[in-house]
Order: C-alpha cells, then structure tokens, then sequence
C-alpha cells in the first residue's frame, strides 16, 4: 500500500504547479482523496479533498478558486493543479488516503521570485 507524490518545485509567484499521486496496493476507486500541507513552523492543513468517483470536492478557503483537485481512477492517480500560486503557498504538500490511514512522503513546493 502506498502513495507516492511528485511535481513539486520552485515557481515564481503567480506561477503554476500541478502535483501528482500515484496510489499503488488498494483499490483506489473506492476511496475518498486528500492533498495536506504543513509549512515550517506551522500546523498541517487539509488544502482539497475529492470523493472516490471524482463528484465532489472541497477546498480550503486559503486555496479556492486558485486550485483544483482531480483524480483519474483509471490511472490510480489523484492531481492537485495550482494556479497563482503565492510566497504562502509555500509548504510540503502530502496525498492522504484518511480512512486507509495512508499518506505519502510529501513534495516540496516553494513558490518564491
């Protein structure tokens, strides 16, 4: 069982990122999706969450209508696309599985001129 996130970097603000994550050992189709983030110094936050077949979503304020999470369950993958990112943005970012109580290792994303 696991996930594994990539597409994380260094952007300029105002800058796009899109992460990616890629499930492996369950089936991931029936399950519920989740982006985290915890920056240094702070507590970690839910950012986006996405219902197993892709219907329903929900942001945090922080992020609404500057990211857009999304899941392709043919692939077993699960994306979170950000758009005019800012300098507080800046934090590792984690794909979670809560009823599994999987998570995986984080992507760093930076978003500094």
């Amino acid at each position: 069982v696991q996930l594994v996130e990539s597409g994380g970097g260094l952007v300029q603000p105002g800058g796009s990122l899109r992460l990616s994550c890629a499930a492996s050992g369950f089936i991931f189709s029936r399950y519920r999706m989740s982006w985290y983030r915890q920056a240094p110094g702070k507590e970690r936050e839910s950012v986006a969450t996405i219902g197993s077949t892709g219907g329903s979503t929900n942001y945090a304020d922080s992020v609404k209508g500057r990211f857009t999470i999304s899941r392709d369950n043919a692939k077993n993958t699960v994306y979170l696309q950000m758009n005019s990112l800012k300098p507080e943005d800046t934090a590792m970012y984690y794909c979670k599985c809560t009823t599994l109580r999987i998570e995986g290792q984080g992507t760093q994303v930076t978003v500094s001129s």
